[in-house]
């Protein structure tokens, strides 16, 4: 017996993470619709800055020149949920800006209150960013601010560990 399996012809791996990157934007869209978060519900969203599409102040490109992680909890304004992205107001250092966000940009998505976590790996054709450790910028908040820890992107996971997010 064969042990090998065919390659498919169908990208099914990718018709999966499309459609897992599109219970971010479902999930973005009712926070739009409800006008805020319910209950303890908050997010941590990390995108690749430099991804197509990706709209956000040379500051924080510079910052991050990589991958960045929001945290949407507190402070955020003008939340516009479209279907292919996302765009929110947040306050970096008390300085106000804007952000517009493709999912195609998104690798992880963690909402701690409930331990639910998603990871993605980089788009066909896109380098994973180099892992110089996580991000230490704080929104204004006081929320903590980092990647999502977890597999590797490479590694097949869509689950990311919770246990940096988690109260102690």
């Amino acid at each position: 017996m064969n042990d090998t399996t065919p390659d498919s012809l169908i990208p099914y791996d990718e018709i999966v993470q499309d459609a897992l990157r599109g219970v971010v934007g479902r999930v973005l869209k009712r926070i739009e619709e409800e006008g805020g978060l319910p209950g303890g519900h908050h997010f941590y969203i990390a995108f690749r800055t430099r991804a197509p599409g990706v709209v956000i102040p040379q500051h924080l490109i510079e910052r991050y020149p990589e991958e960045m992680t929001i945290v949407i909890q507190h402070r955020y304004w003008d939340l516009e949920v479209g279907p292919e992205q996302f765009s929110i107001g947040l306050s970096f250092n008390q300085m106000p800006s804007m952000l517009t966000i493709p999912y195609d940009a998104v690798v992880g998505f963690v909402d701690p209150a409930v331990n639910f976590a998603l990871q993605f790996p980089p788009k066909d054709g896109e380098a994973p960013p180099s892992d110089d450790g996580p991000d230490d910028g704080k929104p204004d908040d006081g929320s903590p601010d980092g990647g999502p820890d977890g597999g590797s992107p490479d590694d097949g996971s869509n689950v990311v560990t919770l246990d940096r997010f988690r109260r102690k």
